[in-house]
């Protein structure tokens, strides 16, 4: 592994560090039922910065240039490997699991680190070119996990909400199921910046000057705002009952995924060189801290998330020169 990416990765850990630090010294407050540091700090990321900088790449993104018949070798078998991660965890809700957490689970093992490793570990092994490709991949990343997620979670919040009713004719609340879930998976604060942006990019319009400056500033605070709150998730909640769960999560981030990237761009589309090195270290990333904002969002698995975060990052360190191996036995 070279130096930046090491470098990058330190500098990364310390950022988590400051943000368990404050949480162990309590610079941000106790933890009580009325105030939850950790919450406040995820719904500042999760309802100001996230969204600028999920509707700032979408307006600013160039379809046309998209390499779609690469992206779909990316895509194809990380979303196959998300629903059958969520479709795993379903059946555990009605062992005590909260109705949100297969979708919570399901994006912690598959939604990666795409930005803050993946951006300098892309340029650093294969320059422009393979950035290039990289970021085809981080234009369109949240827009396809993270509104899937998005819509089986609150599909199975409503189906709770529904099963615990105690009223109404089963058509009717059938419709009023479906309607309420279609308004929360669309009036989220993922989905709704990355299909406004999305519409605006093709309704042709520029971004006035101001406005993108100001997008721009407002996206530059994702990564640390992101990087202190799983520091401070650590210190608040721990990983206690949650090093099982993270470490099989890890496993299949770090493994199971680019194996399955692998698979279908090699095998299936006849991938090599560039572009498939490239997809495969891009599958080889660490979970993202999107995971755990995605589970403060819905209040379930934020120990599991920040466990899973830390140790894949941890294991990133083994895994990336692995499949990096791999890739160069393959030509």
């Amino acid at each position: 592994m070279s130096a930046v990416i090491f470098l990058k990765l330190v500098a990364l850990f310390a950022v988590v560090f400051l943000g368990w630090l404050g949480g162990q010294l309590r610079w941000f407050g106790e933890r009580t039922a009325a105030s939850d540091p950790a919450r406040i700090l995820s719904a500042v990321a999760f309802y100001v910065f996230v969204p600028a900088l999920l509707f700032r790449t979408m307006a600013r993104i160039d379809l046309r240039t998209l390499p779609w018949s690469t992206l779909s070798s990316y895509f194809v078998p990380v979303i196959v490997l998300l629903l059958l991660v969520y479709l795993s965890q379903r059946r555990r809700i009605a062992e005590g699991l909260e109705p949100a957490g297969p979708g919570v689970r399901a994006i912690t093992a598959t939604f990666g680190n795409t930005v803050q490793i993946g951006v300098p570990m892309a340029m650093a092994l294969f320059g422009e070119a393979g950035l290039a490709v990289h970021v085809a991949i981080v234009s369109v990343h949240a827009l396809f996990l993270m509104t899937l997620t998005t819509a089986l979670v609150e599909l199975d919040l409503a189906r709770a909400r529904r099963n615990s009713g105690r009223s109404g004719s089963a058509g009717r609340e059938l419709a009023r199921t479906l309607g309420r879930t279609a308004r929360h998976t669309v009036i989220h604060p993922v989905v709704l910046p990355v299909m406004a942006g999305l519409l605006w990019k093709l309704a042709g319009l520029p971004l006035p000057a101001f406005i993108d400056e100001l997008l721009q500033m407002l996206s530059q605070a994702v990564v640390p705002v992101c990087l202190l709150l799983i520091g401070l998730s650590l210190a608040y909640y721990g990983i206690r009952g949650a090093a099982a769960s993270a470490v099989a999560l890890t496993l299949v981030k770090l493994l199971l995924v680019p194996a399955a990237v692998l698979g279908v761009a090699h095998w299936g589309a006849g991938l090599s060189g560039l572009p498939l090195a490239v997809l495969v270290v891009a599958a080889a990333l660490p979970s993202g801290s999107n995971a755990l904002i995605f589970a403060q969002r819905y209040r379930v698995l934020e120990g599991e998330a920040t466990a899973t975060i830390v140790l894949s990052t941890l294991g990133f360190l083994l895994a990336a020169p692995l499949w990096l191996i791999i890739l160069a036995r393959l030509g």
